[in-house]
């Protein structure tokens, strides 16, 4: 998770594409042109562990959106494929 945040605030789209789980990858990854990631606050974990083939992550990502302070909070889930950790999409309801 933490280098998928990083990779967002780089804007590395060819990153973000490595280690997105292929059945639910954008076409295209696009950044938007004021928006400056700035902090990853990961508040809640499962799963994730060299045992695991899933995992969890519950976290708050602040950001600058042209000079003004937002956040967004996502419950992340992840699998592991080939040894790789990727994301699939966001837990809702």
């Amino acid at each position: 998770m933490r280098s998928r945040f990083s990779a967002y605030a780089r804007r590395d789209a060819d990153y973000l594409r490595r280690t997105w789980h292929p059945t639910t990858r954008p076409r295209q990854i696009e950044f938007e042109p004021g928006l400056r990631w700035t902090q990853l606050e990961i508040r809640f974990t499962t799963g994730g562990t060299v045992f695991d083939s899933e995992g969890t992550v519950l976290f708050e990502a602040h950001y600058s959106d042209s000079g003004r302070a937002g956040s967004m909070t996502e419950n992340s889930r992840f699998v592991r494929e080939d040894g790789e950790w990727r994301y699939v999409a966001p837990i809702t309801g």
